[in-house]
């Protein structure tokens, strides 16, 4: 799994991400981000890379709990 910088052009994808949240309520910003999630999953495909993507995700807030890395 890639956990370097790997967008070309990242500027303009942060640009475009921030862009899409404008006039967005907290509600309707989180509802963009999991349906980006979705579609980015449905990219993917393999549940296996997703998992892995999912463990390296949740690693900051499962070390600041105590809980098992």
């Amino acid at each position: 799994m890639n956990t370097h910088p790997n967008i070309i052009d990242s500027d303009t994808f942060y640009a475009t991400l921030i862009a899409a949240n404008e006039r967005l309520s907290l509600e309707q910003s989180a509802e963009l981000a999991m349906r980006l999630v979705f579609l980015l999953a449905n990219q993917i495909g393999d549940a296996q890379t997703l998992a892995n993507c999912i463990d390296i995700a949740r690693k900051p807030f499962t070390q600041s709990h105590g809980e098992p890395q």
